[in-house]
Parts: structure tokens; C-alpha cells; sequence
């Protein structure tokens, strides 16, 4: 059912909200199920600490704010961004101080948003972009009249239309964010390399360069993943290796001494990885090919 109603402390215009009640038991999609939707216009409501027991995601269609997750970097929202909410994670957004801005949200569960996740909702911490015309206005307008109606059937349609128009907004962004995304991939793979060596990094490198990026260390091991078909930490000895290549060609370092610049505490284990990528000991390849 929808309410609409005045709350100052959301919004100085009245906001409409929509919980569905339904017998879940007559609806025929259970994989997805729109827990709730909303429209609050002219939100000035910040939130700090926010955290979710659903996925949910909200466009924003005029005025602008920030969006941080756990302790990421502030990101900006302008009219025409949209971001997500998700478990296992702390929020916090809303718009600038002393302004507002006018966000549409849905709140949906169920084993098909893991799906969204792991297979075409990327970063899903990331601020993104849209553009959100009548067109879109209208289909969010249709979902709360198809919420509203509390029919387990328009429900089930209400969900999946939710799913599709989800994959719109994440299409958009790809279209006009691929060429940038190569770019950013780019610098994320010359990040990695470029900070192999201490005292440039200590401890988890993976945290480090997650962090400077403003990604999850699961984020960046997909898409190191998928950029170079080895796991993150597999692709990180692999650069070392490399790199103690050189080193062992162009000084007189010792093994001890390259495998404790290139963050392994144990020359054993250094020597062993070394061999294994390498097809032979860091000594024999310093005589074989240094000769």
C-alpha cells in the first residue's frame, strides 16, 4: 500500500512510500521480491551509519549530495546518478548541507540480486551514472502503481521489471563508461606495479591498492581477474618474479636481499615461487642468463 504523508525530517514536500503486502505464498517469481519503493522529493535527510538488510538502489533526479561506503572516499551525486545499498556494509549519504535532492528508491530481496552482483552489477559501490529522461520516469512511475495495487501478480511483474530496468541503468553506464573504464583499468594494473616495493607499500598490498582506488579488495581480484585470466595473488608473484628477473640481472644483490625488497620475508619460499614461474632457481638464472 502506499502511503503518502508530510515528514520535515525527511523532506519538506509530502514523500509517497509504498510497502507491498501480499500473500507471498500466491506470488509466482520467489527468486526476486520487491520489499518497498519511494519517492521523496526534496529529500534533506542525511544519513550516517546506514546499514541494509536488502539490496536496494536509488536514482536521484535533481540536486546533488555525496555517497560514501564504510570508509571509501566521498563520492559526488549530481541529478542523473544512481547508487546501491547492500548487506554487509555501512553508508552514508544524503544531499549537501542545507540543500536537497529528489530520490526515487526500491528495496527488493531474494537470491537473484547475488545473481545481479557476481555476473553484471559491477562495483556496486561506485556512484553511477544515467540518464534519466520521461522515458525512465515513467517506468518508475508504472513500478509504484504496479507496487501499489498489492496484486501477488503485479508484484511478480513489478520485480522483474525492476530487474530490467536495473540492467538499463548498468547498460547506460557501460555504454558511456567503457572507453573510461579501460583507462582506469590501465592505471589500476600500473598501480599494482608500481607499488611492489616497499617502503611504497607495506603489509597487504591488495588492501593498499583496493583502498587507493576506492574499491573492494573482492572488486579489485575480479577485475584483475578478468584483465589478465590469474588470481590477484597469483598476478602479483608473477610481477615480483619479473621484476626479481631484473634486479638479479642488473646488481649484485643478494637472493636474501631481492626477496626481502620484494616483500618475502622467507629467501625459501621466494626461491620456490621463483622456480615455479620461472622453470629455475633465482642462482642458476643469475649465471645461465647473466653470463
Amino acid at each position: 500500500m502506499m502511503i503518502r504523508y508530510m515528514d520535515y525530517m525527511i523532506s519538506s514536500e509530502p514523500i509517497r512510500v509504498f510497502n507491498p503486502i501480499a500473500d507471498s505464498g500466491k506470488q509466482k517469481i520467489k527468486s526476486l521480491s520487491v520489499v518497498g519503493a519511494g519517492h521523496l522529493p526534496c529529500r534533506t535527510l542525511r544519513r550516517e551509519g546506514a546499514v541494509f538488510q536488502d539490496f536496494a538502489f536509488a536514482v536521484i533526479t535533481a540536486g546533488e549530495g555525496y555517497y560514501q561506503v564504510n570508509d571509501g572516499e566521498k563520492q559526488r551525486v549530481n541529478a542523473g546518478s544512481w547508487f546501491c545499498f547492500y548487506p554487509g556494509a555501512v553508508f552514508n549519504y544524503g544531499p549537501d548541507e542545507g540543500g536537497c535532492w529528489d530520490e526515487y528508491y526500491f528495496t527488493i530481496q531474494g537470491e537473484r540480486t547475488k545473481e545481479w552482483l557476481e555476473h553484471w552489477l559491477a562495483s556496486p559501490e561506485l556512484v553511477k551514472r544515467a540518464i534519466i529522461n520521461d522515458a525512465a520516469l515513467s517506468k518508475m512511475e508504472m513500478l509504484f502503481t504496479l507496487i501499489d495495487s498489492g496484486a501477488p501478480s503485479n508484484l511478480d511483474r513489478a520485480a522483474l521489471m525492476i530487474e530490467s530496468f536495473l540492467y538499463e541503468l548498468v547498460s547506460q553506464g557501460d555504454n558511456e563508461d567503457s572507453g573510461n573504464r579501460g583507462k582506469w583499468v590501465v592505471n589500476l594494473m600500473e598501480d599494482i606495479s608500481n607499488g611492489l616495493l616497499p617502503p611504497q607499500i607495506s603489509g597487504n598490498i591488495a588492501s593498499h591498492i583496493a583502498a587507493r582506488h576506492h574499491i573492494s579488495v573482492s572488486t579489485l581480484r575480479r577485475v584483475v581477474h578478468e584483465y589478465t585470466g590469474y588470481p590477484l595473488n597469483e598476478y602479483i608473484h608473477r610481477l615480483k618474479m619479473a621484476e626479481a628477473k631484473k634486479i638479479l640481472l642488473n646488481s649484485d644483490m643478494s637472493i636474501q636481499e631481492i626477496s626481502a625488497a620484494l616483500g618475502y620475508k622467507d629467501m625459501f619460499y621466494f626461491s620456490k615461487v621463483f622456480k615455479r614461474i620461472s622453470g629455475i632457481s633465482p642462482r642458476n638464472y643469475r649465471s645461465r642468463i647473466g653470463q
